[in-house]
């Protein structure tokens, strides 16, 4: 009998180590033979459950890896509250603008095979976006009114231009000028009200809000990136990702749609916000869109995620499988702003600079939170965070869908460095 219950533990706690090196998608390793400390990495989960029972989130999942082995995974919370359902390790969520580096990656690519130049005009593949004008609105003085002036680009917006956000284009919603209004407001928008060829035709009435390679703008520039992908392949952005990112490193969950059968893993934010009460809103992710928007609709897991970054912290390659030359790697890594114009919305914060579909470190110092000249990072409207540190060989990935909750990525930032004490 005792045996058998011995057996019984054993058996179940091989299982349990099983699943949990399932979820990771990396190797598994204790903290310590990292260089981390399982005490102070705890700390982690202490605050963010506390945050749950306050009623601030539903639930997050946090993955920390070191020295390519995974030395921290924990569920924290709920994937659906309202449904009493508790998060788990493999948990889907919506990870919105985490898709850019990934649609970026895939471009860089098809220029590894020659099929296209960062120099290459946007033209070239999309002819309707040829012959730009850009809108220049002035207030005049003497009875208030503004008018919006439309005068030629001064050159192409280039592939570099929409992997740097420094195309002229934008988002209608994060301004209120005449030249905002013209454009869709969000990639989700854009990608559940119209279908591609309606997007571009859009894009074509609407002025630039800047000169080509002036101002950095965040903006719709992933999403046609995305149709310049898919223009240089012939196949839709989902099938093309899967093809050369999701299938070689073994991304399981990652796609555009979250099929019947994953649909229970789907995590879920609050039904309102904590404190203004209003509803949460959130794009269902199992209904399909009308095209594959590159610029923030695809979802993910943890274990997923961290093989993407796991495969740039390697300089483009995982498991034996290349996806990037290890120069590609570099170069999307490092500054591409120079002395371009970060504009009146940078926000990638004090200290960072913007590379190749993220955002690059520029020092140890000036940014507010700790990190490592060169280490890179970029998040997610809904809370979705992740960010790669070379010099710590440290890969982190911080999920919650929590609209207006991106305090979050600072604070998970921190409790994850604080741990490092090797």
């Amino acid at each position: 009998m005792k045996r058998s219950v011995v057996q019984l533990t054993v058996m179940l706690s091989l299982l349990a180590v099983a699943t949990v090196a399932l979820a990771a998608g990396l190797p598994v390793t204790t903290p310590e033979q990292v260089g981390l400390s399982a005490e102070r990495l705890g700390q982690i989960g202490k605050v963010l459950r506390e945050d749950v029972e306050r009623g601030r989130i539903s639930g997050a999942v946090i993955l920390v890896a070191r020295k390519g082995k995974v030395a921290y995974l924990e569920p924290v919370g709920y994937r659906d509250k309202a449904a009493g359902a508790p998060m788990t390790a493999d948990a889907i969520f919506r990870m919105a603008s985490m898709t850019k580096p990934i649609v970026t990656v895939a471009a860089l690519s098809l220029a590894e095979e020659g099929k296209l130049l960062l120099s290459d005009p946007v033209s070239k593949f999309i002819p309707a976006l040829a012959s730009r004008q850009v809108g220049i609105e002035q207030k005049d003085p003497a009875t208030g009114q503004t008018t919006l002036t439309l005068v030629p680009a001064e050159r192409e917006m280039t592939i570099q231009d929409l992997m740097r956000h420094t195309s002229g284009i934008t988002y209608g919603n994060r301004g209120t000028s005449q030249v905002h209004k013209m454009y869709p407001e969000s990639s989700n928008w854009s990608s559940l009200n119209l279908t591609s060829a309606e997007f571009v035709e859009r894009l074509a009435k609407a002025p630039l809000l800047h000169q080509p390679g002036t101002t950095w703008d965040y903006s719709l520039s992933t999403d046609v990136l995305g149709l310049v992908v898919e223009a240089v392949s012939g196949k839709p952005l989902g099938v093309f990702l899967d093809e050369r990112i999701y299938k070689p490193l073994k991304m399981t969950d990652t796609a555009f749609v979250v099929p019947a059968e994953k649909r229970a893993r789907i995590a879920q934010p609050l039904p309102v916000h904590p404190e203004t009460g209003k509803p949460y809103v959130v794009p269902d992710p199992t209904v399909p869109r009308k095209f594959d928007c590159g610029g923030g609709c695809a979802v993910s897991t943890a274990g997923d995620y961290v093989r993407f970054a796991q495969m740039l912290l390697n300089r483009g390659t995982l498991d034996g499988v290349r996806i990037l030359g290890a120069k590609t790697v570099q170069h999307m890594t490092s500054d591409h702003l120079g002395s371009i114009s970060r504009g009146p919305n940078y926000f990638t914060g004090i200290g960072y600079t913007w590379g190749l579909g993220v955002a690059v470190r520029e020092d140890n110092g000036l940014a507010p939170t700790p990190g490592s000249a060169g280490d890179y990072y970029w998040p997610g409207a809904y809370a979705t965070y992740f960010w790669v540190d070379p010099k710590e060989e440290l890969v982190a990935i911080s999920l919650l869908q929590a609209p207006f909750g991106r305090h979050y990525n600072q604070l998970v930032r921190h409790l994850v460095l604080q741990a490092i004490v090797q």
